[in-house]
This record gives C-alpha cells, sequence and structure tokens, in this order.
C-alpha cells in the first residue's frame, strides 16, 4: 500500500470514528459523572496498548525529552481538554459543541505559525480553516440558539479545550517525531487515565454512578475505537502531513455524524449541512491547493 493511500484511509478513519465519539460521550453520560467516565476510557486504553507493545516488542523511548513529552500530553491533551469537554456536554447541545471546537484548527494555525518554521501556516491554509468553519456554522445554524445565562460556562470550557489541543498538536509536531505512536498513547493515557479516575473519587458523586449497558458499551467503544485507534492513526498522521490540515479533521467530523444519523437513525439531512458540508470540502481543497500543485509539477518534471 503506498503512503498516499495510508494517509488517506487513515484521515478517513479519524473522521469517521471522531464523527461517532461525540453521540457516545453523550450516552456515558447518562450514567456516568464526566470525569469517571473520561478516566475510565482512558485507563483502559492505555492497559491495552501497554499489552500491545509487550506482546509486539514495540521499543520505547524513555529518556528526558521523551518523559516530559508524555507528561505535556497526558494532562494538556487528556486530562484538561477532554476533562472539560465532558463537562460541557452536560450543558451544551452536541451541534453547539460542535461549532465551538471548531476554534481547534484556528489554534492549531496560530501556534504553527510561531513554532513550526519549516511547515509555514500559509494564507491557503488560513482560508481553509476560515471557509471550514464557516461551513460547520451554516450546517448548525438553525440549532445554535445559544442561552448566555445557561451555556456561558461550558461554551468557555470548549473554546479552552479546543485551544489546548490545538497547542499540544503543534507542540507534538515540532519535538514528538521519533517518537513511536503507541508509546505516545499508552505513557500519556495511563497518566491521564489514573488522574481522573481518582480526581473523580474526591470530587464527583459516587452514588449517581450506574455502570449498565449503555455505559459499559460507551467506555469500550471510546477505549478501544475512540482512542487507541484514533489517537495512535493521528499520530502516526502528525509525522507525515500538515498540522494545520490534519486539524480540518475536526470540521468534517460533524459532518459524519450527521450523516450516520441520516443512516441508521432516519434523521433528514437538510439544506443547511449540504451547503455547510460544500465550504468544508471547498475548505480543504484550499488547505492542499500547495501540496497539489507541487504534485502536479513533480509528475510534469517541473522544478519549482
Amino acid at each position: 500500500m503506498s503512503k498516499s493511500l495510508k494517509i488517506f484511509l487513515g484521515y478517513t478513519i479519524i473522521c469517521i470514528v471522531w464523527g461517532s465519539t461525540w453521540l457516545a460521550i453523550r450516552l456515558g453520560l447518562d450514567s456516568l459523572t464526566p470525569i469517571i467516565s473520561a478516566g475510565l476510557r482512558f485507563f483502559i486504553a492505555s492497559i491495552i496498548i501497554f499489552i500491545i507493545i509487550f506482546l509486539k516488542k514495540i521499543e520505547w523511548h524513555l529518556d528526558r525529552k521523551a518523559i516530559s513529552i508524555y507528561l505535556f500530553l497526558a494532562f494538556f491533551s487528556f486530562v484538561i481538554p477532554f476533562g472539560l469537554v465532558y463537562w460541557a456536554e452536560q450543558f451544551i447541545p452536541s451541534g453547539l459543541t460542535s461549532v465551538m471546537f471548531g476554534v481547534f484548527p484556528f489554534s492549531v494555525f496560530i501556534f504553527s505559525w510561531f513554532i513550526l518554521k519549516n511547515e509555514s501556516a500559509d494564507f491557503f491554509k488560513l482560508l481553509s480553516v476560515i471557509l471550514g468553519f464557516v461551513g460547520i456554522v451554516i450546517i448548525f445554524a438553525d440549532s445554535l440558539h445559544i442561552d448566555l445565562e445557561n451555556h456561558t460556562l461550558g461554551l468557555a470550557a470548549v473554546l479552552v479545550s479546543a485551544s489546548i489541543q490545538g497547542s499540544a498538536s503543534v507542540v507534538l509536531k515540532k519535538w514528538g517525531g521519533y517518537l513511536n505512536p503507541f508509546s505516545l498513547n499508552a505513557v500519556p493515557l495511563f497518566i491521564a487515565g489514573l488522574s481522573m479516575i481518582i480526581l473523580s473519587f474526591l470530587v464527583e458523586n459516587k452514588e449517581t454512578w450506574v455502570f449498565d449497558k449503555k455505559a459499559i458499551i460507551s467506555i469500550l467503544y471510546l477505549a478501544i475505537i475512540g482512542t487507541i485507534l484514533v489517537f495512535t492513526i493521528y499520530y502516526w498522521l502528525l509525522k507525515h502531513i500538515n498540522v494545520v490540515i490534519l486539524s480540518l479533521s475536526s470540521f468534517i467530523t460533524p459532518i459524519i455524524a450527521l450523516i450516520l444519523g441520516w443512516i441508521f437513525l432516519n434523521e433528514s439531512l437538510s439544506k443547511n449541512v449540504l451547503i455547510g458540508s460544500m465550504f468544508v470540502l471547498i475548505g480543504i481543497l484550499f488547505g492542499n491547493l500547495k501540496g497539489l500543485r507541487n504534485y502536479y509539477f513533480s509528475k510534469k518534471g517541473i522544478v519549482r
């Protein structure tokens, strides 16, 4: 399989899976509180990855730089941002969450502008981010009824989460390229999961926890598919494609979620969904315009 095909398949997988995780999180919160739900997801995922690493004898990196990256990812890619999103989803609609999380590509663009010197955040990538965000706003325009009295804290939590995750992606792109995707997952997830489980016992009401079928399925799906599979692919893609282009997947995931609802739940696709999706796809095209142009000229044997 060619590298280009692997990148395409990987990008497609993370878009499809992340398009389903918002619903899985919401279903899990019907039975469990946010911190314990996220903590169990990450802890179970880390144990499975440790087993995979042991069986496949995957190389570990435990140098000082690697340990610093593991600790950084544990708290700034998992504990804080996911804790905020899980908490926020108790109070704000999923459509509003999707729109607010559109800040993620903007934060990636800004951080990459200052940190990544060899991977410039050019005009076309900025245009792609703007078009993608406009598309998401169009898609959810009919449901964007913001109740400032009840939604303010939830909106702020999602915005902070998206900004923090954007910075984490750029930091990892800059300094974590030599690390194996499995070890990048295992250690931070273990630290994050254990930290959140301990925190949940200290601050959450344990009497409300119900480990019913819905909660167990939600946790296992999010741990195995929504964490192990997707983040391993995401970290691999981070080594091979532009970080801004990769961040645009957050614009595609809400569209996937709506399409899944149309296929499996007989939900309707409005005109706004179709128009907004067009904006997102055009935005992604602009983001890849420079790469497509270079590919075309390389095929023609023209050096630019």
